[in-house]
């Protein structure tokens, strides 16, 4: 019996690399034994011409290749969520298309699954060369933060780049949050998973769009969807505040009565009510970004909007 693999690719500005991609993955599914693979390409609102070389794959391989074409750029996440929702194999794969995410690992990833041992498996780098060094820092520092105040294992290296069964695609698409972190949700809907390590990959071509600061921000919605420990670190600033102005006033009071008052005092009052006024304004920041997130999640809009599809496209020929 040959059993499907659908490869979800999230795309943004990638024209460059999708041809040698496919070309790649080709490759290897001809190695593969009693499997086929389906190709799930979501078009993120890119700005050069990746939805015209998807089209031109998928008229080439109409029986292979689907394409999803949002109305806008909604972020990799929604790319990976709509990419989950239209699979339609036994197995998921999820994959990057600029080949950092090695498709040669694709047979051994399948032969683990068909073993019903685990439920995915995964894919973690083991080194960072040709990454910045400052970019590589910050992400250890990440990851070593992000297991010490959540309760979900963040795995060092982990990439999104996994096969998945069916069941456990399923318990991702149940949680339909807005705000999404798939590293968090991969590991926090549970099943057993085993983590293929491999040496860090140049890209193919093109050139990434995860700048530092997006990166950065990415990592805040981690942060904030895994955790409640910044607030409780807000609290006890606020509290730390609070006793240390009391000590303060002590300090004041004692002294005015024993040495007099031979300042005007507004140097300290301006200080400490500075120093103060930050630390309620950083504490404030800090559960403006939790309501925030949830207002987002009350509105309940769609993590994405179709404009086209390979199916669209067909019934209007």
């Amino acid at each position: 019996m040959i059993e499907r693999i659908s490869i979800v690719v999230p795309c943004f500005n990638e024209e460059a690399a999708l041809p040698f991609f496919y070309e790649e993955l080709e490759s290897i599914r001809k190695k593969l034994e009693q499997a086929d693979i389906e190709y799930i390409f979501i078009d993120d609102g890119s700005k050069d011409q990746t939805l015209a070389v998807i089209k031109e794959l998928a008229k080439n391989d109409e029986e292979r290749i689907r394409y999803l074409s949002f109305s806008r750029n909604f972020g990799k996440e929604a790319a990976l969520y709509a990419g989950l929702q239209h699979a339609t194999g036994e197995y998921i794969a999820v994959m990057d298309a600029d080949l950092q995410d090695p498709p040669e690992l694709l047979p051994e990833m399948l032969s683990l699954l068909r073993k019903k041992t685990y439920d995915c498996v995964g894919t973690r780098r083991v080194t960072r060369n040709g990454e910045p060094p400052v970019r590589s820092f910050f992400a250890k520092q990440f990851y070593k933060l992000m297991n010490h105040i959540s309760d979900t294992e963040f795995v060092d290296g982990a990439r999104d780049y996994r096969l998945m069964t069916r069941r456990m695609v399923k318990a991702v698409l149940s949680v339909s949050e807005v705000n999404r972190f798939s590293k968090g949700i991969f590991s926090w809907v549970g099943f057993d998973t085993y983590y293929l390590p491999y040496k860090n990959k140049e890209r193919i071509a093109g050139e990434t769009s995860w700048s530092f600061w997006s990166l950065f921000n990415y990592s805040l919605d981690a942060v904030i969807n895994f955790s409640d420990v910044p607030l409780t670190f807000a609290s006890l600033i606020g509290l730390l505040s609070f006793f240390v102005s009391i000590l303060f006033l002590v300090f004041i009071v004692i002294r005015a009565l024993i040495f007099g008052d031979p300042t005007a005092g507004w140097p300290s009052l301006v200080t400490i009510t500075l120093a103060i006024g930050g630390l309620q304004l950083f504490c404030l920041g800090i559960v403006g970004k939790y309501v925030g997130k949830t207002y987002l999640e009350t509105k309940k809009r769609p993590l994405y909007i179709l404009k086209e599809t390979d199916q669209t496209n067909r019934e209007n020929k």
